[in-house]
């Protein structure tokens, strides 16, 4: 993936440089890096690595996920706090999960823990088994493990 956005912008340069202006220009140099993706997009197949913005796209998408994962789960806590009763039933249960890698593992459990309502609390040391806390077991497990499962086809769309 950098080898390819740097050949863009090698692409996006020797454009700026081709077009012979008097002074260069950010408009020259991207409509070169526009014809650098186009370039790299036909040839991308015989890098032997898929296109870069597709990965980058995927980081994008990620990004969005997390924020309304973080948004829904933040919204069930807080009426869980705002409540009269706080009738709630915490609890600790396991997840084996999918992903391999550490940076796979490490963003799954730093996301899950960074949404509210839910700690990762220990990998197991072959790195496929969670334990995570849940704020109120029998309501928010069933989200929690709908986050994941969304989380881990996002994490393996921008790792894999």
């Amino acid at each position: 993936m950098p080898a390819q956005f740097l050949l863009n912008i090698f692409i996006a340069v020797l454009w700026m440089l081709l077009k012979d202006e008097d002074a260069p220009y950010f408009s020259t140099f991207m409509t070169g890096f526009v014809v650098g993706i186009g370039i790299l997009y036909l040839m991308h197949r015989f890098f032997g690595t898929q296109f870069y913005l597709k990965r980058l796209f995927a980081l994008i998408k990620l990004l969005f996920l997390f924020i309304w994962e973080l948004l829904l789960s933040s919204e069930l806590v807080l009426k869980q706090i705002c409540s009269p009763k706080l009738k709630i039933k915490p609890g600790i249960f396991t997840y084996k999960t999918a992903l391999n890698g550490d940076l796979e593992i490490t963003t799954l459990s730093i996301l899950l823990t960074l949404t509210p309502g839910s700690v990762v609390m220990e990998i197991s040391p072959e790195g496929d088994l969670f334990y995570i806390h849940a704020m109120d077991l029998e309501k928010s497990k069933a989200d929690v493990l709908r986050s994941i499962g969304n989380f881990e086809k996002a994490i393996m769309e921008v790792t894999r």
